[in-house]
């Protein structure tokens, strides 16, 4: 490996943040004398993430046109697992030439390579270079330097996997049956009192109940926490809350008791 690339995988390991990839990515695009440089991420759950230095105008027509769905480079590479010179995918439908044309048009350059990347969780991402070039000097270059363009994708992959999970809140602490039964009834509009009298517990012992609850969902307030335990499916609305309503008095029985 040469001693710039070096450098600049260092300073990749150092980064503490997403935007830092940003610069990454623009060092190794003049370290590798090419037009452009990307990295892109989709999490299993749609999350998305990119740096590079396409332009802005480029960017922002591809996601204005939406063209994720007809980009050969996305759809050919989601199914491969090894290195993908763009020449190999498919551009032949109508769309796919359109697209090219305006690619090219955009400075994206008539020639790419993409290194696909699965992360865990589902995580899929792409690390690419694209330039003007024949294609004998292409191949050249991505001979060349293939070894090392795959250890600079999974670098990025891995740095950017390492910030995103700081940046995630702590995994909620599993909630106890007594401190699901107390939070459902709040979201159903009981008051303390009322929640205590239902549930036979002292108030004492349902502010410990909800305290713990706020621990263990991180939760700066009561609101928050019953907003976090929804989220994250300890209190399901509705079918958790007649069940509820099925096991002790309901709400129109405590005001008759009052």
């Amino acid at each position: 490996m040469q001693g710039n690339l070096r450098r600049h995988l260092a300073t990749l390991e150092q980064a503490t943040e997403l935007s830092a990839l940003q610069t990454c990515t623009e060092a190794l695009r003049d370290h590798y004398g090419v037009a452009h440089l990307g990295y892109h991420w989709v999490s299993a759950d749609g999350e998305q993430y990119g740096c590079g230095t396409y332009s802005i105008e480029w960017i922002t027509r591809y996601v204005q046109n939406d063209y994720v769905r007809i980009d050969p480079v996305i759809i050919g590479c989601f199914q491969r697992f090894h290195p993908v010179d763009w020449k190999e995918l498919d551009w032949s439908s109508k769309p796919a030439i359109a697209f090219r044309k305006e690619a090219i048009e955009a400075g994206v350059g008539n020639q790419g390579y993409s290194i696909p990347i699965r992360g865990p969780s589902g995580q899929f991402a792409l690390f690419s270079l694209s330039h003007n070039a024949t294609d004998e000097d292409w191949a050249d270059f991505t001979e060349t330097h293939r070894r090392d363009l795959i250890l600079c994708a999974h670098s990025f992959n891995q740095k950017a996997l390492e910030i995103e999970d700081k940046r995630r809140p702590e995994p909620v602490k599993p909630l106890s049956g007594r401190e699901v039964d107390v939070l459902t009834y709040l979201a159903m509009g009981y008051s303390r009192g009322q929640v205590a009298q239902t549930l036979n517990l002292s108030e004492h012992t349902l502010r410990a109940y909800i305290e713990s609850a706020r621990f263990k969902l991180s939760a700066s307030n009561t609101m928050h926490a019953i907003a976090r335990a929804v989220s994250e499916g300890h209190i399901i609305m509705g079918g958790a809350a007649r069940a509820a309503q099925g096991k002790w008095p309901g709400r129109e029985a405590i005001e008759a008791a009052e």
